[in-house]
């Protein structure tokens, strides 16, 4: 009876573990044109992420990294106004906050990265920024809405203020590409 009770002990503490750490694994297409993104999602330290291109000329060939995040989803448009299909993958970082690692199709021949700026650096936008990140993409606009906190940092709720930054995807130096910053604006909740 004991032996049967820590079987069952062991088994859904088993199966709980399995649900948390889900591999992800997304065929995302605009037509015949698009991306298969698999990660094994095992660690947030420790990860394997799989690009693929899906009805690329043959030269195209799949992207394997180590990613120290987790996958949580994946969104398909074209995002420079190119004509070809771009990728946003959503992470998870160890740090609890959600980032971005995106990728252009250059005339679906190759893929490139697109650069997503680090809130950090931007002294306007993340004043009062701790994380809480929430991403919509939307018609090749990228919104990106999080809690504002107090600069006294003891305290540890957010105001009762979101941020609201909407990205484009502009062109950088050297054919490269980068979202940039072009409209942001303070919401106060109710």
């Amino acid at each position: 009876m004991k032996n049967c009770f820590v079987f069952g002990l062991l088994l859904l503490v088993n199966s709980l573990v399995a649900q948390g750490y889900k591999r992800y694994d997304s065929t995302l297409k605009i037509g015949k044109v698009g991306f298969r993104v698999s990660c094994t999602n095992k660690s947030l330290s420790q990860n394997s992420l799989n690009i693929k291109p899906i009805g690329f000329k043959s030269e195209a060939r799949e992207v394997n990294l180590e990613l120290k995040a987790r996958v949580i989803s994946a969104e398909i448009d074209d995002l420079n106004q190119d004509g070809f299909a771009d990728l946003i993958i959503y992470i998870l970082e160890s740090s609890g906050k959600t980032n971005l690692f995106c990728v252009s199709s250059k005339n679906d021949e190759m893929m490139q990265p697109i650069y997503f700026p680090d809130i950090s650096n931007d002294f306007k936008l993340n004043k009062g920024y701790r994380g809480g990140d929430e991403y919509k993409l939307v018609e090749g606009i990228l919104f990106r809405k999080f809690p504002i906190y107090d600069a006294d940092t003891t305290i540890k709720v957010p105001t009762k203020k979101v941020r609201q930054i909407m990205y484009r995807v502009v062109e950088g130096e050297r054919g490269t590409w980068k979202f940039k910053a072009f409209k942001n604006f303070d919401i106060t909740k109710d």
